[in-house]
């Protein structure tokens, strides 16, 4: 009698089931429908028309810049000067805190001793040990000033009227905005509307560190021009009218905001070029976007399109905002990639839309603060506010 060969029938069993499940498994694919592609989730928004509660039965001037500190209390900075006579006896202070349900928390600024307050206050920011930096676009505004909460004045860089142009390190020429990197402890300062430049200094002492223009260039001194000055509102630099295929003019065309994120990269809002520009904390360029790029004054406002910028709270920061003036709405970028992914808002004085739309700023929880100045009344009383957009969580990109 013949032995059988058991290990050879068990091992040709296996390969036979081995072959057919592989075939079962060919088969299930290519009968599956083809997965779609997941949607993109960004962040979205709703506003709250409510807010902020004004007490006092204040009015407001046009309101140029809005921080948000630490405890997530929201600072906004107005102009009592713009109000019409009628309303100067119910001018709010320059400075407003408000709680994130929109309490008023206290109020304060204007002329005092020891310093020069701005003839137009245009920006403010609320660094990471609390102090309050302010400054201002006038034509004799070339100075910034830091103060505590309170009021109390800190310290003052640069002097009223006193600006030589762009390589004058101890003096500004009509500031826009400042931003307080806390790794460096350094303030870097979006001085355009009289200079081309970001400039740099340390925070506590205030000595100058560096300076640069746009993609880290030189900044020059450039003569205005009588028209955009017209367009733009009191002696903004003369704009440079660049190709449509080209990367831009070589100087700055109004900085209007600068800031640094968490990873030490410096985005700058050249408000008149219609682009943001990236440059490492040292002001190496690295890289620009353009925002609405065929947006020409008249027949779209004044033709500036990035005023402001905010980063998404969480630790990467992966989106980037930025505000488009002239356009009136939000963009929402792939901070990264720089990608746009969507925007909201569009010119209108209604809530939740924009009418001048100028600073912005974000608290720890996502929600987005703006403010607008519309410095003519064709609108009646709108738009000189603030507006806080509920931030509502992440979700596929709405259609524009």
């Amino acid at each position: 009698m013949k032995r059988k060969n058991w290990p050879g029938f068990a091992l040709l069993a296996i390969a036979c089931l081995a072959i057919s499940l592989i075939s079962w498994e060919a088969k299930s694919l290519l009968a599956a429908k083809p997965r779609k592609a997941r949607a993109r989730e960004v962040p979205v928004f709703q506003v709250d028309p409510s807010w902020p509660k004004i007490p006092n039965d204040w009015v407001f001037g046009e309101v140029s810049s809005v921080s948000v500190d630490a405890q997530d209390h929201v600072w906004m900075l107005q102009r009592p000067r713009t109000l019409r006579p009628a309303q100067k006896s119910q001018a709010a202070p320059p400075v407003l805190e408000f709680d994130a349900a929109g309490n008023f928390i206290k109020g304060w600024g204007g002329a005092g001793d020891g310093y020069e307050w701005p003839l137009n206050e245009h920006g403010i920011f609320l660094d990471y040990k609390g102090n309050v930096w302010i400054g201002g676009n006038d034509k004799l505004d070339n100075q910034v000033l830091k103060f505590t909460q309170d009021g109390k004045f800190i310290m003052q860089i640069g002097h009223s009227g006193q600006s030589k142009g762009n390589a004058d390190t101890n003096n500004l020429n009509r500031p826009a905005d400042a931003f307080v990197y806390p790794k460096t402890n350094e303030v870097f300062i979006a001085d355009g509307y009289g200079n081309r430049r970001v400039i740099v200094f340390d925070a506590d002492t205030g000595v100058f560190k560096r300076m640069w223009g746009a993609f880290g260039n030189q900044p020059a001194d450039m003569a205005p021009n009588k028209a955009s000055e017209q367009l733009a509102g009191n002696n903004v630099p003369a704009p440079i009218a660049p190709a449509k295929d080209d990367l831009g003019p070589q100087q700055f065309n109004l900085v209007h905001a600068a800031r640094v994120s968490n990873d030490g990269l410096v985005y700058v809002s050249d408000r008149g070029s219609k682009r943001l520009q990236v440059f490492t904390i040292d002001g190496k360029f690295l890289k620009q976007v353009f925002i609405g790029r065929d947006c020409e004054a008249p027949k779209c406002g004044n033709g500036h399109t990035t005023a402001s910028t905010a980063f998404s709270p969480d630790p990467q920061q992966r989106f980037l905002y930025i505000a488009d003036r002239s356009e009136g709405r939000i963009l929402v970028l792939d901070r990264k990639t720089l990608e746009i992914l969507y925007s909201f808002g569009k010119l209108s004085q209604a809530p939740g839309d924009f009418n001048i739309l100028h600073h912005m700023s974000i608290d720890s929880k996502g929600n987005l603060y703006t403010t607008e100045v519309n410095d003519n009344f064709t609108a009646g009383e709108c738009c000189r506010r603030i507006q806080k957009f509920v931030f509502k969580g992440m979700s596929s990109a709405p259609m524009n």
